[in-house]
This record gives C-alpha cells, sequence and structure tokens, in this order.
C-alpha cells in the first residue's frame, strides 16, 4: 500500500464525514456550456478548523478537480501536496504536509464535469423552441447529489456547526457565467446584478439564507411566468414552458395560500424573499422543495382545464402543499442526518392534507389521506420494512428510504398523535418546537420532548416505539360477556408472528354509535376493557335492560380505531364482524370505518389468517351506494382478488369477475359515462374510478361503449362524448382491444401522444399502452421507452400499466436489457420502481427464487432494499395463492355472489 493509499484508507467506509473542519459559507460561480453540455467552476468555501489537522474531507462525485488551495486567516496559503479523489466513498481527501491550525480559512476548489442525464445533480435536460430541441439545466441534489455539482460538505448537518454553538453556519453566493442572453436564470435567492457580454449574461444571485447543501438550486431554461404577492409581500412566481403561463394559475393560487395557512399555523415567517415554483420538462420525482425555488415535473404543476383530472387536480394541490410546508418541515428546521428524514417527509405530507382540507373541505380529503396509511401498513407489514428512525450506513442508499415508511407511515403516526393529543395542543406545540429549532437541526427526540413539555403527556415514551422499531400491531378483538378482550401482535404480511415486540397504542372504540366513545391507551401485550354499562343500558336510560350479552351483541356494534385515525389493524372475531357487517349494510358507519373494516380484512386474508370465502361474503354487503373513498378501495380489493385468482383459482376467475361486475353496475349505470351539469368532484372521480374497473373485468357493454366514445374522440377531440375523467377508461379499452394483428388502437394512441401537447393526456396514454393481452404489443411498447419520445422521468407509467398477460415478456425484457437500463437511467429513483413494477406482478416460488438469482450479482446499495421488499411480495402472493387453493367453500361461494343480481 502505497503512501497515498494510506492516507486515503482511513477515511474510506465511514458513515459521515470527519468534523475537523466545517464550512461557514459558500461562493459558488458555475460556468455552463449548453453546447458541449459541460460545466466547470469554482467555489470559495470559508471554513472553521476546529482542530488541527493535516487532512481535509469533504463531498465529490465525478468531478475533475483542478486547482485547491487553502487560505488561512493570516494569510498563509496552503497548497496540498496530495489530492484524493475516491468515487467509491464520494469524497476529495487533501493532505497537506504542514498542520492547518485552528481558526477560520478560504479553501478554494476549481472543477469540472458533465452535465448528465440521469436526472441528478446538475443535470442536462431538453425543451422545444420553435420545433428545435435545446438544451437546459436543472439540479436535483436531494438527498446526496449536490456532491455531483460542486465539492461540499454534503450532509444536512454542516447547515449550522454543532462544535461552535450554532456561531457557524451554512450559506450560499452563486453565481451563473455563460448563460445565453433569451434564457432565464433561477436559484434560491432573487438576482443582484445581471452582466452581459455579447450573446450570453452572467448571473449574480444574493446570498442565501443558511440551508444545507441538499436545497441548493439552480435552473436555467426558456419559461414565461406569472406572479402574485402574499398578503406580507412575499412575491410568488410560478415559471412555466413558453405559451403555458395560464397553466400555472392554480398553483400559483395553491402556493399564495400555503404560505399564508402555515405562517399562521406555525406562527413563523416565511424566511425568503421571494418563492419560486418552476415547471421542468425532466424531474426524478414528482417536485423538490429547494429553499425559494421549487422545482416540478410538468404535470405537477401545470393545470390543464381540457386535460387535468379530479384526481390530477387534487394531487396537484396536495404537491404543491408538501413542498410550501417544507419551507419550514426540512428547510427551515432540518433533520440532523438522514436517519430522521421523516421529520422532513411525513409532517409536509401530514400537513399538506391539512391546507387543503381547509382550501377544499367538499373533497373530504382527510378520507383521501387513509389510502397514504393503507399504503404505509401494506410496505411496513413486510419482514424487510425498515424503522421510521433508519441507521444510514451508506450516504448513497438513503435514496431507498424516500419510500412509504418515511412518507406514508410518517404522516399516519402523526395524524395518529394528533388525533391522540387534540388539534389545539398539537398546533401549540408544533409552534414551539419551530420557534426553538429555526435555522438549524434537529432529530426525532428533540420534538417528542417539545410534544412532551407542551402537552404533558408522555409523548416521547408512546412515539419512541413508533418511530425506531419496525412494523406495527394488529389488535384481536373480542367480546366476552361484557367485557372486550385486547391482544397485540405484530403483524407480518408473510403470516409470522414477529417476535413479542409490543406498542404504546392509543385505542378509540365507538359502541353502537359514535356519540358512545370509549379512548384507552394500550400498553401491555393484552388489555380488558368493562363495558357493562353499555351492556345492560345500550348506552341509554331509556331502553329495557338487556338480558344477556347475547342481546347486546345481536343489536351493537363495536368499531376500534374509529375512523381509522390509527395506525394499526384490527382482527374482530366472528359475533363482532357479523355486528359490523350489519352496521354497514344499514349505514351506520361513517366512510372511514366502512374503509377500515374492508382493508383490514383483505389484509388479514392475505397473511392467510381469514379465508377467501370469507373477504368476498364481506364483500358483499358493500353491494350498496358508498362515498368514493369506499369505493375506491372496494376496486382495489376485488382487483387485487382477481389477480391472486389468475394464478390460484383460474377456473372461477370469470365467475369471480362476474361478481365484481355486479358490484359495480348500480353505481355505473348512476353515474354514466356524461359530466351532469353542478355535479361534485367526488362525483367525477368515482366515474373515473368505476369505468376503469368495468374495463379491465372485462363487462361487455363498458367496453363497447368505451371503444364507441373513443372513436367519437378520433373524429373530433372537441366531442363532449369523452369526458377527460372518462378517457383513461376509453385507452385501457382500446389497447385491451389491441394485438399484433389488429394494432389501429396503439397507433391511434401513439398518435395522440405525439400531437397533444398538455403532459397530463401524455402521461394517461402512457400508463394505458402497455396494458394490451398480446405480448408482441407489450414488448414494442417498453422497447417505445428506450426511444426519444418517452422522457426518462415518464417510464414508471409504462410499467405501471403493464397487463397480467404481459408479465413474462416483462421480466424478459429487463433482463436482455440490464445493461442498457442501467446505462440510460442509472440505479436511482428511476429505476426503483422500474424494479417493483414488473417483479411483483408474479405469484409464484419458482419465479421468486430466478428472480432473485439474476439479482444477486447485480444488486447495488442504492436498490437493495428495493429488490428484497419486490422479492418479498412475490413470495407472499405466492403463499397466499396456495391458501386460497385449500378454500374448500370456495367455489360454492362465488358461484352463489355472482348469480346475485
Amino acid at each position: 500500500m502505497d503512501s497515498r493509499e494510506q492516507k486515503l484508507e482511513q477515511f474510506k467506509g465511514q458513515t459521515r464525514l470527519p468534523n475537523f473542519a466545517v464550512p461557514k459559507r459558500y461562493d459558488l460561480t458555475l460556468n455552463l456550456d449548453l453546447q458541449v453540455c459541460t460545466f466547470s467552476g469554482i467555489v470559495l468555501i470559508d471554513i472553521s478548523i476546529v482542530q488541527a489537522t493535516k487532512f481535509l474531507v469533504l463531498n465529490t462525485l465525478d468531478l475533475a478537480i483542478d486547482d485547491v488551495s487553502f487560505t488561512s486567516s493570516e494569510n498563509h496559503n496552503h497548497i496540498p501536496t496530495d489530492i484524493i479523489v475516491d468515487n467509491g466513498d464520494e469524497i476529495l481527501v487533501l493532505g497537506f504536509n504542514d498542520s492547518l491550525a485552528t481558526g477560520n480559512g478560504v479553501l478554494k476548489i476549481c472543477f469540472s464535469g458533465t452535465l448528465n442525464e440521469q436526472l441528478k445533480g446538475l443535470y442536462r435536460c431538453t425543451y422545444v423552441d420553435g420545433g428545435v430541441k435545446k438544451n437546459m439545466v436543472a439540479t436535483q441534489f436531494e438527498a446526496v447529489d449536490a456532491r455531483l455539482c460542486f465539492p461540499c460538505w454534503d450532509e444536512p448537518a454542516f447547515k449550522v456547526d454543532c462544535l461552535l454553538q450554532g456561531l457557524s453556519a451554512s450559506t450560499f453566493k452563486i453565481t451563473l457565467t455563460n448563460v445565453p442572453l433569451e434564457l432565464t436564470a433561477l436559484s434560491n435567492m432573487p438576482v443582484s446584478l445581471e452582466k452581459h457580454n455579447g450573446r450570453h449574461k452572467t448571473i449574480y444571485f444574493e446570498e442565501s439564507v443558511v440551508m444545507s447543501t441538499y436545497l441548493v438550486a439552480v435552473v436555467v431554461g426558456l419559461f414565461d411566468y406569472i406572479e402574485d404577492t402574499t398578503d406580507d409581500g412575499i412575491k410568488v412566481r410560478a415559471y412555466t414552458p413558453v405559451g403555458q403561463s395560464e397553466k400555472g394559475k392554480f398553483a400559483l393560487k395553491i402556493a399564495v395560500k400555503a404560505l399564508g395557512f402555515f405562517k399562521e399555523y406555525f406562527t413563523f415567517p416565511y424566511g425568503l424573499p421571494k418563492l419560486d415554483m418552476v415547471a421542468v420538462p425532466e424531474f426524478s420525482g414528482g417536485a423538490m422543495e429547494n429553499y425559494g425555488l421549487i422545482i416540478y415535473r410538468e404535470n405537477e404543476l401545470l393545470h390543464d382545464d381540457l386535460h387535468s383530472t379530479v384526481a390530477n387536480t387534487q394531487r396537484m394541490t396536495i404537491v404543491v402543499a408538501h413542498e410550501v410546508a417544507h419551507h419550514w418541515f426540512g428547510n427551515l428546521v432540518t433533520m440532523e442526518w438522514w436517519t430522521h428524514l421523516w421529520l422532513n417527509e411525513g409532517f409536509a405530507t401530514w400537513v399538506s392534507y391539512l391546507v387543503t382540507d381547509i382550501l377544499f373541505p367538499e373533497w373530504k380529503i382527510w378520507n383521501h389521506f387513509l389510502q397514504e396509511t393503507t399504503d404505509g401498513l401494506q410496505t411496513d407489514a413486510l419482514e424487510q420494512s425498515h424503522p421510521i428512525e433508519v441507521e444510514i450506513h451508506h450516504a448513497r442508499s438513503v435514496i431507498e428510504y424516500f419510500d412509504a415508511i418515511s412518507y406514508k407511515k410518517g404522516s399516519a403516526v402523526i395524524r395518529m398523535l394528533q388525533d391522540f393529543l387534540g388539534n389545539e395542543i398539537f398546533r401549540k406545540s408544533l409552534s414551539s418546537y419551530m420557534a426553538r429549532y429555526a435555522w438549524g437541526n434537529a432529530k426525532t427526540e428533540d420534538l417528542w420532548n417539545v410534544l412532551s413539555e407542551v402537552s404533558g403527556a408522555g409523548v416521547s415514551k408512546i412515539m419512541s416505539i413508533w418511530t425506531k422499531q419496525t412494523g406495527y400491531p394488529v389488535i384481536s378483538l373480542s367480546l366476552k360477556d361484557c367485557s372486550l378482550e385486547f391482544k397485540q401482535t405484530q403483524f407480518l404480511s408473510s403470516g409470522l408472528h414477529g417476535d413479542g415486540r409490543y406498542w404504546i397504542i392509543p385505542i378509540t372504540l365507538s359502541l353502537g354509535a359514535y356519540d358512545r366513545r370509549k379512548n384507552f391507551l394500550l400498553e401491555s401485550e393484552f388489555g380488558e376493557l368493562d363495558i357493562a354499562d353499555i351492556c345492560h343500558t345500550g348506552g341509554s336510560s331509556n331502553m329495557h335492560e338487556k338480558e344477556s350479552a347475547e342481546d347486546f351483541q345481536e343489536e351493537f356494534w363495536i368499531k376500534a380505531n374509529v375512523h381509522q385515525a390509527g395506525f394499526y389493524r384490527v382482527k374482530y372475531d366472528d359475533g363482532l364482524l357479523t355486528q359490523l357487517a350489519k352496521a354497514i349494510k344499514s349505514n351506520c358507519l361513517s366512510a372511514a370505518d366502512e374503509f377500515g373494516i374492508l382493508d383490514d380484512t383483505f389484509a388479514l386474508c392475505e397473511a392467510c389468517e381469514i379465508p377467501l370465502s370469507s373477504l368476498l361474503s364481506l364483500i358483499e354487503v358493500y353491494k350498496k351506494d358508498l362515498e368514493q373513498i369506499t369505493l375506491s378501495r372496494l376496486i382495489d380489493v376485488c382487483q387485487n382478488v382477481a389477480k391472486i385468482a389468475h394464478d390460484a383459482i383460474p377456473d372461477l376467475l370469470a365467475t369471480l369477475k362476474q361478481f365484481f361486475i355486479n358490484l359495480l353496475l348500480l353505481c355505473a349505470e348512476s353515474l354514466g359515462w356524461d359530466v351532469v351539469p353542478g355535479e361534485s368532484q367526488l362525483t367525477a372521480l368515482m366515474r373515473e374510478e368505476v369505468l376503469m374497473a368495468l374495463v379491465r373485468f372485462g363487462h361487455r357493454e363498458t367496453c363497447e361503449e368505451a371503444l364507441k366514445r373513443f372513436q367519437a374522440f378520433l373524429d373530433d377531440r372537441k366531442t363532449t362524448l369523452l369526458p377527460v375523467d372518462t378517457r383513461k377508461a376509453a385507452y385501457i379499452a382500446v389497447m385491451r382491444n389491441t394485438s399484433n394483428d389488429i394494432r389501429n388502437g396503439l397507433e391511434h394512441l401513439l398518435r395522440l401522444y405525439r400531437e397533444v401537447d398538455a403532459v397530463q393526456e401524455k402521461t394517461r396514454i402512457l400508463r394505458c399502452l402497455a396494458s394490451s393481452s398480446d405480448t408482441t404489443i407489450v414488448l414494442e411498447v417498453l422497447d417505445f421507452m428506450f426511444s426519444d419520445e418517452v422522457r426518462s422521468q415518464d417510464i414508471i407509467y409504462v410499467a405501471s400499466g403493464i397487463s397480467l398477460e404481459g408479465r413474462s415478456t416483462a421480466w424478459t425484457w429487463l433482463k436482455e436489457r440490464w445493461d442498457m437500463i442501467l446505462k440510460k437511467w442509472g440505479t436511482g429513483p428511476l429505476l426503483h420502481p422500474l424494479i417493483r413494477k414488473i417483479v411483483t406482478p408474479f405469484c409464484s416460488h419458482e419465479m421468486a427464487d430466478e428472480i432473485e438469482a439474476f439479482f444477486a450479482p447485480r444488486v447495488d446499495p442504492s436498490f437493495a432494499m428495493n429488490v428484497n421488499q419486490s422479492l418479498e411480495i412475490l413470495r407472499i402472493k405466492a403463499r397466499w395463492a396456495d391458501y386460497v387453493k385449500q378454500d374448500a367453500v370456495l367455489g360454492e361461494v362465488v358461484s352463489q355472489l355472482a348469480s346475485q343480481k
């Protein structure tokens, strides 16, 4: 081992950078060459040497380091004798002959790099100007890709140096040179000066507020914009593609209102003089909350009255509110390390629903939040799940933890805690938390401590279990005489029973009516609650005393986890479940509780705790008028059952689908295809979901009507016969009717895709292209993703629509084109959903073994968890299919249910 290797070795394999030197200020100049897609730069970093050292260690990746020097505050110049770049550990090690003394100084680094096409770091994307494709640049630095743009201390905690008791804080002064005159340059702060030099210009931005490197942002492109101003003078702009500024109005309105709401809710003002939102042609995520410059993919910012469905509008509201919320949770108060990522994402998710509910109460958006909870429950029921507070040992692996646990479980446990403490105490606690940790970093325990102080409750004791421990409980609930008995165990979809861990659970109960409530904390494995007062009186002094608990059980229902506010599942004994089925049928329960009973029963069935025949019998009770969220979950459950039946009980599949069709027909006939003037947005949302489900189940009349209306749409794009909320159903029907012999459906949709400008319509078409049952068509569509016609960000839309018949083709495609896939899309967030969408449709142990063998030599830390979770989902489904085959009464139950009109 030579001396350079010895010097490097002591810094390799470390989770965190050494802290003997910390940054205070970055003066960053970037010189862009959009013709050859390269960049160069100089960064002057004011640093504090807090411990005498011969080494400086910071982050860099895929940059050429051209020149380095360090000048102390005494004006002593130090040139490193060793400049070692290690792309494996993503570090730059600078070795000096003489020790750098404690004190301040300036580190100067000259560097250069290439504008990549993998939508991370400082990257290239393209826009169309006058029919010509031209280059532009954007950034995506979260989580650890600022280092792809400039050498830096690329960790959240270096926002404020704790060793200096907060006296040292990182700010950024950014300058862009060689910017074409016709282009707009944006960064976190307003422009302070602009100088022209021939056909190019140099843009100087004001120095930033204190922030972490992952929030630094730059965009250079051709845009129009519209603007508004908040009541307290914050200028808010929405930047859009040229000629589309009107499409930014809706998002702009939401952002302005959200800024006002959060300022009041947290009693802390927005910290910058402006907030820009910009839609870029290609972006790996939905949006990114860079301080003062939120970057969106176009379909998350541009609202088109002709092409945006109700679902698009609701999602846009939530996304904009989420990103604005980050300017408090994440930007103002930043997690100390990625272990506490959920403090950013969980809270931004929860509070985005809070503001959306205030802006649009008619949407009943907290019902929609139940889908977030369900997604979290499904992921956290895997053995390959992880705690909310997860140890991050390799910084590059953090990208996998931007997942359903951080976002959805995180937001769900926040909602559970809010429900437990009460709205006002919770709000006051968050306001205190913001005031205490503003402009700094925080850990999860810091939040718990503030909540405990303000509420007087032992929040740390209750909630630490939920964030430090993987999984969640299922409560087995039974009624014996007049006593409710509780037992908690870890719920796992694999059917295993955990390792004896338990949670402190805020239990909520409704006993026969929502005004008869019992709430308590279950703090051990077992619990018991005496409800004799209700057993004997029914909760009313005017009722005759009941003779026995059996009489009570016939007349009263008991619902645990009221309105699904808690993050746990409930398994009722047979008697209690029968009660609840009657209550559903009699419309005694809220939509949220109807949703929860169905969701829990489906999960228990998938885990082989309840036979499929029992689940189907419960589903039959839902053949009635339903609210949108319950109907949506019913459709999801039916589709998942149909998929498992395809492998487990193929002989019963057609009959089973007929049962599902019968469930939905009454609703479909009531909704129809045509928009009714004055109808609610939830009605339009239900129409979209019901028609898509009937098409997927192969309902002949719905498919024929879809094809007829699609033809009318081809003949006249302005026809009212195919409203925007019905188009996806029609497109799926077209592709289900498309084969290699009858290709006109695919050709029609591709022509639409090429002709339409609206990104929402393009996305809708991409989601449907792979739904053909013809594997030749599926393969053609998958290869279409490699073409220049499909943006890299959009590949997930295609993958999400692959038909069940096309799953083997998709798997073969992924194996044979693996090297091409990695070269084009890398190992980051573009790849993760692609793997999951292709792997998880399978349903056999043999396929699990084959897929596991393929990935074994190819797995990378950046997607290892994704592969493991996908394999576990596959094995869970295989186990479930085996269990379904053993259901002796299933055939009889399916036939009976399908025969009922």
